[in-house]
């Protein structure tokens, strides 16, 4: 709630300012603010029940502040915001903000519509309310108070909302004016302000094309088609529009499917009769041009995911094809056992598909990460591409191949078997390159000496078997650069043992650190030790052992009894002559 008003105040000031402009006009920043909002709460993650509570948290706090109220707890009395109202522009928002709450209700109601038809009459309602709302903030919009932009933000702003609704109800050519309209708009607006500003209007216009050419083509424009697979190509038409463009190719394909009859592969052709390995064998073609096309690796990735749910939807349709055609066979007594059936070839053909893309697939991220390994780390902190990230990757695509190599009908298909072996060693070549780059990286010279040997092997024995198959290297990683490459860094890894001989000594005392050796124990040898930084720095032993030391002496008077002392003979007769009185005082302690 805190970071909710510190946003809107953050947007009053901003619509104060603009308050204060020449002609004196009341300004708001339409697109700006809506584009704000929904990044902030919720729109960014597709969550449009979070966008409509902050919209009806933000009305009440905006018609508590403005002693706009709606009647009290007991009764409801409603209120129009009409011009003579309009001394701030917080009375824009209000109702800008009531359109905004509409919309995103029905575009929550459009998600949940997908499991609960009968939403979709609530969705409608909802949408014709927003459009309602923005053409009430139109008609206040059009007063002299409130200055040009303003004016044509609002224009565009209703006429696309309007477009969304013509849009829902499927009608293209009304559809199609109200988003020119607002296009035309934005365009405008694009050209008469700064480059901040500008960059939110395009990205508005870049939302409302594919909706334009869609309408196009249901109206009878045969060439916005390629228009739409395009901006499918370049990510565009996203939320709405992509269901639609999906939905539309495949009822593109699917007139297109009755005139397919059979596909030919290996030799072979093979009547196709399923309706969903036609659509999917029809779309192939496109779907490869496209991922050949696209440059964006995200994009390309998507493409992979998509054709790659196609082809395994389209699979599982052939299983079940072929599960009634084994019970048909079971029960007829001259079924042919021998050779490979129509429909079990197809399945063979679209498992072939299946296991290729995962193969161009996972060598393209291959690529992508070797350019990432190549390239210097910005910021340590963060985790880099590693060695063993590819090691898993050609790991997969060997196991593809594997999988190419069993595929029933092509057992005795020798070309075929010698084609996928030929992908295997190179890319058993290309995995123990890594392997051996991720043993350099610890220092294990010795191993990767012996890997970039093996690589080094696979390499010439995929040359000298390829030149019976001239045709099967082309769509291969080149093995030549990958020879050059083993070359350069075998010279690397000897210069780096040699330099390295001063510095074997180096590990078991890295060990003495974990061992919680102190620091100054270690004092003669430079050791990073991240430890020594951080909250518990090992620097002394505490407490420290015991250790023993020297004893008190003792000192014995041996000398004592070898002196001789003076005689005393004068003094005791002295002290005799007191007599016997001196003596009985003496003994009862009165002479002293």
């Amino acid at each position: 709630m805190t970071n909710e008003k510190q946003n809107e105040a953050k947007v009053s000031l901003m619509e104060e300012n603009k308050e204060n402009q020449s002609d004196g006009g009341l300004g708001l920043e339409i697109l700006q603010i809506i584009k704000e909002s929904q990044q902030q709460h919720g729109l960014r993650h597709g969550d449009y029940q979070r966008y409509r509570g902050y919209c009806s948290r933000r009305l009440r706090r905006l018609r508590k502040t403005l002693g706009f109220k709606m009647g009290n707890r007991h009764k409801f009395i409603g209120k129009k915001i009409t011009v003579e109202m309009l001394s701030d522009n917080r009375y824009l928002l209000l109702v800008l903000m009531e359109a905004e709450r509409a919309w995103s209700y029905a575009m929550q109601l459009k998600q949940e519509a997908n499991t609960e038809p009968r939403k979709r009459f609530h969705l409608l309602a909802r949408l014709r309310k927003a459009a309602k709302h923005s053409e009430k903030l139109e008609k206040l919009c059009d007063s002299h108070r409130v200055d040009a932009k303003t004016k044509l933000e609002a224009q565009a702003y209703t006429a696309y909302l309007t477009g969304m609704v013509e849009f829902e109800l499927q009608e293209w050519k009304l559809a199609m004016e109200a988003f020119n309209k607002c296009k035309t708009i934005y365009e405008k607006l694009a050209s008469a302000f700064t480059e901040e500003m500008a960059v939110l209007y395009r990205q508005r216009v870049d939302e409302i094309s594919p909706n334009i050419r869609y309408c196009a083509y249901n109206i009878g424009d045969q060439n916005a088609i390629n228009d739409l697979m395009q901006m499918r190509l370049t990510g565009g038409g996203g939320g709405m529009m992509a269901e639609k463009l999906e939905s539309l190719i495949t009822q593109a394909r699917t007139k297109q499917a009755a005139t397919m009859s059979e596909v030919e592969w290996r030799g072979r052709s093979v009547p196709v009769k399923i309706d969903k390995a036609r659509i999917f064998l029809l779309g192939l073609a496109d779907n490869e041009a496209a991922i050949a096309q696209v440059t964006n690796e995200e994009t390309k990735e998507h493409l992979y995911e998509t054709l790659l749910a196609e082809c395994r939807d389209t699979i599982q349709a052939v299983r079940e094809e072929l599960k009634n055609e084994t019970k048909q066979r079971e029960r007829s007594s001259d079924a042919d056992n021998g050779k490979v059936s129509n429909v079990q070839f197809l399945h063979s053909y679209l498992t072939y598909i299946k296991l290729c893309t995962l193969v161009k697939r996972n060598e393209s991220m291959a690529h992508t990460l070797q350019a990432k390994l190549k390239e210097p780390e910005a910021d340590e902190s963060k985790r880099g591409p590693r060695p063993q990230d590819l090691i898993r990757l050609y790991d997969i695509i060997l196991q593809s191949l594997a999988e190419l190599s069993t595929l029933q009908g092509l057992e005795d298909d020798h070309t075929f078997q010698k084609e996928v072996s030929l992908k295997t060693l190179v890319y058993k070549a290309y995995r123990c390159f890594f392997i051996a780059q991720s043993y350099v990286l610890v220092k294990k010279w010795s191993e990767a000496l012996v890997l970039y040997e093996r690589v080094l092997k696979y390499a010439k024995e995929v040359q000298s078997k390829a030149k019976s198959l001239n045709n099967s290297l082309k769509d291969l990683p080149d093995v030549q650069e990958l020879i050059a490459e083993v070359n350069a860094e075998k010279y690397s890894l000897q210069a780096a043992a040699i330099l390295d001989t001063d510095d074997t000594v180096e590990v078991p005392s890295q060990q003495q650190v974990k061992d919680n050796t102190p620091l100054c124990k270690r004092l003669e040898t430079f050791r990073l030790d991240p430890t020594l930084v951080g909250k518990k720095p090992n620097l002394v032993q505490f407490p420290p052992d015991f250790q023993p030391i020297p004893c008190k002496p003792l000192f014995f008077d041996l000398a004592l009894n070898h002196v001789a002392f003076p005689p005393l003979d004068d003094k005791v007769e002295q002290k005799g002559k007191g007599g016997l009185t001196g003596y009985i005082k003496g003994i009862f302690g009165f002479g002293s």
